[in-house]
C-alpha cells in the first residue's frame, strides 16, 4: 500500500508538472522556471509522504552531501554520453552542422531537471527501495529497469528495441548508481547530465523525442546499430554497451560496500510441538 500511495503522489506531481512545462515552452524562462518548480515539489512530495506512510526520515533525499553526490551524477553523466557521441562521430554516425539554439537549450534545462527527478524519485525512490526489500537487489534492478524501459515505448519513433536498449542501458545503470550509494541525488545528477548534454548540447534526439534544440545543430545518421536510428543515440549498440559498463562498476561498488540486498526468503512453516500430556 504505500508503495501504491508514494507513486501516486508523485506520479500527480509528475503530471502536473509535464503539462505546465509543456505550455510555456514557447517561453525559454517560463519553461525553466516551471521545470526546476516541478522537481522541487517532487522531491518535497516523496519527503513528506515517505515520513508519512514510512515514520522515517528520507535519507536519501536528504541535504547533508546532496550537492557532491549531485555533482558527481552531473559529471558521469556528461562524460559518458560525450564519449558515446565522440565514439559515434568517430565511426561517421554523426556531425555538427552549426550552432543551434540558446534559446532552446536553457528550455531544455526545466524540461529535463523536471523529467530526471521525477523519474528518478517514481523508480530508483519508490518502484526499486521497496521491491528490493522483497525481491533483492537483482530482481529489483531487473524488474523495474525493464518496466523503466517499456515505459518509454510511447514515444514517438519508439521500438521495442529501443525501449528494451533504455531499459539495460539507464533503468539498470540508475537502479545500480542508487543501490551502490543509497542516495538519489547521484542517479539525478547522472540521468539529468546524460539527457541534457544529449539534447542540450549536442542537440540529438532523446528516447526518440525530438524536442527543442540544442546548443549545438547536430545529425546523426547511418546505421541505425551505431546511431540508433529515429530513436536516437540511447537506441545505439555503442550506448547499451557503455551503460552495460557503467553498472557493473556500480553494482562492484555496491558488492564492496556490502549494498546488495539478499532476497526475502519466504518463512518456514512452524513445526508443531509436542503432543500435550493428557
Amino acid at each position: 500500500m504505500r508503495l501504491l500511495k508514494q507513486l501516486v503522489a508523485v506520479a500527480v506531481v509528475a503530471f502536473l508538472g509535464s503539462l505546465l512545462v509543456g505550455a510555456v515552452q514557447g517561453n525559454a524562462v517560463l519553461a525553466l522556471i516551471a521545470g526546476v518548480a516541478t522537481a522541487l515539489l517532487a522531491l518535497l512530495t516523496y519527503a513528506k509522504v515517505v515520513r508519512w506512510t514510512e515514520h522515517r526520515d528520507p535519507v536519501e533525499v536528504a541535504r547533508e552531501g546532496a550537492a557532491a553526490s549531485l555533482g558527481r551524477g552531473l559529471l558521469i553523466g556528461a562524460a559518458m554520453f560525450t564519449a558515446v557521441i565522440l565514439l559515434i562521430a568517430l565511426f561517421g554516425g554523426y556531425r555538427v552542422n552549426g550552432w543551434g539554439s540558446v534559446g532552446g537549450a536553457v528550455t531544455l534545462i526545466g524540461v529535463t531537471a523536471a523529467a530526471a527527478v521525477t523519474e528518478e524519485v517514481m523508480f530508483r525512490g519508490v518502484l526499486f527501495r521497496i521491491i528490493e526489500e522483497r525481491l533483492g537487489t537483482w530482481g529489483a534492478l531487473v524488474l523495474t529497469g525493464l518496466v523503466f524501459g517499456l515505459m518509454h515505448i510511447i514515444n514517438p519513433h519508439a521500438t521495442l528495441w529501443g525501449a528494451l536498449a533504455i531499459g539495460i542501458e539507464a533503468g539498470w545503470m540508475l537502479a545500480a548508481a542508487y543501490a551502490a550509494t543509497r542516495t538519489l541525488w547521484l542517479p539525478i545528477g547522472l540521468h539529468f547530465a546524460w539527457n541534457y548534454t544529449e539534447a542540450g548540447i549536442f542537440g540529438t534526439d532523446v528516447s526518440g523525442k525530438t524536442g527543442s534544440e540544442g546548443l549545438l545543430d547536430g545529425l546523426t545518421s547511418g546505421p541505425a546499430a551505431l546511431t540508433g536510428g529515429d530513436f536516437g543515440p540511447e537506441a545505439s549498440l555503442v550506448t547499451v554497451a557503455a551503460g552495460l559498463l557503467v553498472t557493473w562498476l556500480f553494482i562492484r561498488l555496491a558488492r564492496k560496500r556490502g549494498a546488495i540486498v539478499p532476497r526475502r526468503r519466504p518463512l518456514a512453516p512452524a513445526e508443531p510441538g509436542p503432543t500435550p500430556a493428557q
